[in-house]
């Protein structure tokens, strides 16, 4: 089935592997309201948080768009390592030839999951928290939480589900409104669903603010949000 900028995803069967990689930054830029807004407040936000002794991670870090970006806008503190973790190749590929030059980034093809983290004073996780099997999100906010310093922050942005079936009726037509703007086809947004049963899996918004209270966070507010789309900063 065919979803959009040449990608083609069977029926619950997305995946970021393969070819995906190749079309993958126009095709987020068109599905995501806010996307590139979004990267320019996680950069400002980064002003609050990283020194020129910090180490600073992106999980999902895909082709390095963002990454890239927390760099260049940090160019002054020198000393500030940023690194990117991913489990796909082709994506970690992507965003090495993306970072090439830029001497204090990181990219690691990894499984967030499993990583062994140095202590830290930022985490990014934009849109990827989402792909995580639900039974072991839990375990890796709590790990991304003990990896920070005290005083870090973990800005997360997710795709959220709405409160009620009333709500999530209304953002979810307004979504596709969007997508059909953007110029994607029914036929692509309803493949696009099709695949990503099973494999994208929002909480709602209270789901995401449990998932980071548990871990230990208490410090936690929104700073950005449109329908079914969430940043969240969450202060160690």
């Amino acid at each position: 089935m065919g979803v959009g900028h040449k990608i083609e995803a069977g029926n619950a069967g997305w995946t970021f592997d393969g070819k995906t990689a190749d079309t993958f930054v126009e095709h987020i830029r068109q599905s995501v309201p806010l996307y590139e807004e979004g990267h320019d407040l996680v950069c400002q936000l980064s002003d609050f948080f990283v020194s020129d002794v910090s180490t600073c991670y992106e999980i999902g870090t895909s082709t390095g768009e963002l990454l890239k970006k927390l760099a260049v806008h940090n160019q002054a503190k020198t000393g500030a390592k940023w690194i990117g973790i991913d489990p796909v190749g082709p994506m970690i590929d992507k965003a090495r030839n993306h970072c090439a030059g830029i001497a204090n980034i990181e990219l690691l093809h990894e499984d967030a999951r499993l990583f062994d983290y140095q202590k830290a004073d930022l985490i990014v996780s934009y849109y990827t928290m989402q792909f995580i099997p639900p039974r072991d999100r839990q375990q890796l906010i709590d790990k991304l939480y003990e990896a920070l310093h005290w005083g870090g922050a973990l800005i997360m942005f997710e795709k959220v589900r709405a409160p009620d079936a009333r709500f999530q009726d209304i953002v979810t037509t307004l979504y596709a409104d969007f997508k059909l703007r953007n110029g994607f086809s029914g036929d692509e947004i309803v493949s696009k669903t099709r695949s990503l049963k099973g494999i994208l899996e929002p909480f709602s918004t209270q789901g995401n603010l449990d998932l980071m209270t548990r871990a230990g966070f208490v410090d936690i507010t929104t700073v950005q949000k449109y329908l079914c789309f969430e940043g969240f900063l969450a202060i160690k």
